[in-house]
């Protein structure tokens, strides 16, 4: 029999590393009793004073102190003090948490639209779409329009936005602290509301997803009618870009590949003909879905008939094709179109068939980002004359003032596009020191897009 190794150390020191485990066990098991009596008696402060206390005992102060201010919010009865503590923990990425004091903050005040938008956005990331849909209708009814004052401002813009996912992400290229925005919620504008909005230099056309924006109320296409400003990414140019339109709009561009693509309603998926239509294997991916959220790789007629479908009621098929390189790896190009000129923005490189970049690891191995370095550097010695020739002329048939392309070069060298649509987002938020080789270029993005602006301000058409 081999004996157990005595733990080294003092007796208190002993003790600690025996009874640590059990101790955290212990406060886990508290804490969740506790989170069951505030779940049963949610308006009484005291329920979340002794949660606060066993948080701080298992050192997780963040969450001591949310639920110590939540009891002093309940006790003022003040909601819009309970919305600030989830809006902190939503920012910090707390979404649990997040949920439960909006909705908290919901029950002292039904009416606070600020809760009502950000609980419907965590329901929605976790698939939850029903009940992300009743939020924002709560939410956009009672009000539509939002000002965001520059504190330095320079330029004032109307954002059209839809709900939900799928709108343009604008920070970078409409700086808060010096672009005043007006956002207006379109799908939920009321009568004559356009001719009462606050003034603005431009509009920029936000809803970047069609999958999300319906049909334009009337009241808004004879406002956009009669504008008489400059508008960007116009709606009717948008609503092009739907998945199944693509092989139709850019298919017959030389040198460039667009896979058949259907979209179907939920009780369409069961019939194999339309799986057999755009041949097997395929990809299945929820309509207005972004981040790989709900998409799934299928092989045959039996498993999409059984494919798990979540909330959503319509659907794209869209033909696969291994686009593995001759080393095995999967690789995902991003060029934004400012303007319908092309400009390099990344390349993630991963061993998985659906390639994002957050989830491709470009840290390791470093050879990646040398990769992604020349991509960004020389995109036409990266891809080759005739690929940048067919993405001049994509950024020209997409006719967008913003968008961008995702896509890969397959076999023979084709542009192969897996998506081109106005909803790709532009950062630089990547580490400087190791990602030194975007500093350099993003910012190009960004410049293009302020020129951009500056010719429309100044009514040249491009």
């Amino acid at each position: 029999m081999v004996e157990a190794e005595p733990i080294a150390g003092s007796p208190t020191a002993c003790w600690r590393a025996w009874s640590a485990p059990i101790l955290a066990c212990m406060t886990a098991d508290r804490i969740a009793a506790l989170e069951q009596d505030a779940a049963l008696d949610p308006e009484n402060p005291e329920r979340y004073r002794a949660l606060a206390a066993a948080h701080r005992a298992a050192g997780e102060e963040a969450s001591a102190m949310a639920a110590d201010l939540a009891a002093v919010a309940l006790e003022a009865r003040a909601p819009l003090a309970l919305c600030n503590i989830a809006t902190a923990c939503f920012q910090a990425g707390r979404r649990a948490q997040a949920k439960r004091w909006y909705g908290l903050a919901l029950r002292l005040d039904p009416a606070l639209v600020a809760a009502h938008r950000n609980l419907a956005a965590i329901l929605e990331a976790e698939g939850s779409l029903a009940e992300a849909r009743a939020h924002r209708d709560e939410a956009y009814r009672r009000q539509s329009v939002f000002v965001e004052q520059a504190p330095a401002e320079r330029q004032r813009v109307l954002l059209l936005a839809a709900s939900g996912y799928g709108n343009v992400p604008i920070e970078t290229f409409f700086p808060a602290a010096t672009v005043t925005r007006v956002t207006w919620f379109v799908d939920y504008a009321k009568p004559g509301e356009g001719d009462r909005l606050p003034p603005f230099d431009l509009v920029f056309n936000a809803a970047g997803d069609p999958d999300m924006m319906g049909p334009l109320l009337p009241d808004v296409a004879g406002f956009l009618a009669r504008l008489g400003k400059p508008l960007l990414n116009p709606p009717a140019a948008v609503a092009r870009t739907r998945r199944h339109l693509l092989p139709d709009l850019l298919s017959d561009i030389a040198d460039v590949a667009v896979p058949p693509v259907l979209r179907l309603p939920r009780d369409a998926l069961g019939d194999p003909r339309h799986g057999a239509r755009v041949g097997f294997p395929l990809i299945l991916r929820p309509a207005g879905a972004h981040g790989g959220q709900g998409v799934s790789l299928i092989e045959t007629a039996e498993r999409l008939a059984d494919a798990a479908l979540g909330e959503a009621e319509t659907f794209y098929l869209t033909a696969y094709r291994d686009y593995r390189s001759p080393d095995r790896y999967f690789r995902k190009y991003r060029v934004i179109f400012i303007d319908r000129e092309p400009y390099p923005y990344h390349l993630a490189i991963s061993q998985h068939w659906l390639v994002h970049y957050f989830s491709a690891d470009m840290l390791h191995p470093s050879w990646k980002r040398a990769e992604e370095a020349r991509f960004l550097e020389a995109p036409a010695r990266a891809l080759g004359g005739k690929a940048m020739a067919a993405l001049a002329e994509i950024g020209r048939r997409l006719d967008l003032d913003f968008c961008g392309i995702d896509f890969a070069l397959d076999g023979a060298g084709n542009v192969l596009v897996f998506e081109a649509n106005a909803t790709m987002l532009v950062h630089l938020k990547d580490a400087p020191d190791t990602f030194a080789y975007k500093h350099r270029h993003v910012p190009k993005i960004f410049a293009a897009f302020e020129a951009m602006l500056a010719r429309r301000l100044a009514g040249q058409a491009r």
